[in-house]
């Protein structure tokens, strides 16, 4: 029941804060010159404009959904909101985040309902809300529904397949 609470009281700081002022920070990535990471509240326009994330169209553009995410994300689409963890120093979420909002665009998915936080290289987050949900990993997408974890996809998930998992999450009984 606690953990419900505090998932319920992240979660809504986290949605009004994405629609309050920014809540961002870009600095140089320390690792790889010329990059860029940004910590805190990350919109998918940011991505598109910033010349330094060419990978975001690059990753779209050769991905094909799972018939079966197609399907369980347009059931569920009014039924759910997301919550995603990604580093943009992170190849894995370089991928992956990508081909989610394609995922969504394809399925009419409310890109709106998708909350993109950015982590540093230790996945900390401003205000703490890696921690607070007990993010370890990027990306990770963690599926809400009525403000309740129903579960979340890890990196590329237990089939190396992320849309294979985000689908049995919506649809449990396929």
């Amino acid at each position: 029941m606690m953990k419900s609470v505090l998932l319920s009281v992240v979660v809504l700081f986290i949605f009004s804060a994405a629609n309050s002022q920014s809540q961002l920070i870009v600095y140089p990535d320390s690792v790889h010159a010329g990059q860029k990471v940004y910590k805190g509240i990350i919109t998918k326009d940011d991505l598109l404009k910033d010349t330094s994330f060419k990978w975001f169209a690059a990753n779209q553009k050769w991905y094909t959904p799972q018939t079966a995410a197609v399907e369980a994300m347009k059931a569920k689409k009014d039924s759910v909101e997301l919550l995603v963890y990604m580093g943009t120093w992170c190849e894995d979420s370089q991928v992956i985040v990508p081909q989610l909002y394609k995922l969504a665009d394809i399925t009419g998915f409310d890109t709106k309902k998708i909350t993109l936080i950015g982590t540093d290289r230790y996945k900390k987050t401003l205000s703490h809300l890696s921690e607070a949900l007990n993010v370890h990993n990027v990306p990770t997408i963690i599926v809400l529904k009525k403000g309740k974890e129903m579960g979340r996809v890890i990196e590329y998930g237990k089939y190396g397949l992320f849309d294979k998992e985000l689908a049995e999450i919506l649809n449990p009984a396929q």
